[in-house]
């Protein structure tokens, strides 16, 4: 699955190079056969189920400084994000340049419903409003949410080593249509995912 959003990011024509951090060799030997490079083994101390992605950012960001020079903007890609195109790719990457105030850019979707008039299952097995005073609103008088898309993450150098968060008053989104996203986590991910893949090829 690795291969998909690699060759998206090849695609984008916009990267001076595609930095794979694992600590898996099966991985580094597929990331190194579409090549991208695996320059570093990641440290075990960065590689369990609880690891956040900025640390994995940061210890990339450094390694590279240390060893081949400086830069300025850095994106993360999921290795899960096989519906990457690369138009939202360099769409993430000019938000950052035109805009001097911008950290961060990255991808993120609608949710199919208003949350505003999500339902929570109590303890007794009923249903309770997370917000009762929504509960006579039409669906489309509620204001549209967004989540995270987890696909990329972009971000200028200095912001990513602050280790600031992604979700700020100085982030950016790069809307991504419904379609296009399904991040993948579990076998039921997985399911879709290929059902979603089936219809768009």
């Amino acid at each position: 699955m690795i291969a998909w959003p690699i060759e998206a990011v090849f695609a984008s024509g916009i990267f001076d190079a595609v930095v794979v951090s694992t600590d898996d060799e099966e991985i580094a030997a597929v990331a190194k056969s579409l090549g991208a490079e695996v320059p570093f083994v990641r440290p075990a101390e960065l590689c369990d189920d609880h690891t956040a992605t900025m640390p994995v950012i940061v210890h990339a960001i450094r390694w590279w400084e240390e060893h081949r020079g400086a830069l300025d903007y850095c994106c993360c890609v999921y290795a899960t994000a096989p519906f990457l195109q690369p138009d939202y790719l360099r769409k993430g990457l000019d938000l950052l340049r035109e805009k001097p105030e911008a950290e961060f850019s990255f991808s993120v979707t609608s949710y199919a419903f208003p949350i505003f008039r999500a339902l929570q299952i109590t303890e007794s097995g009923r249903v309770e409003m997370f917000w009762p005073e929504n509960e006579l609103k039409r669906s489309q008088d509620l204001p549209e949410a967004w989540h995270d898309a987890g696909q990329f993450y972009w971000g200028r150098r200095d912001a990513f080593l602050g280790e600031k968060g992604f979700f700020s008053a100085q982030s950016y989104p790069v809307v991504l249509p419904r379609h296009l996203v399904q991040d993948i986590d579990t076998p039921e991910d997985w399911n879709r995912a290929e059902k979603m893949f089936a219809v768009r090829s």
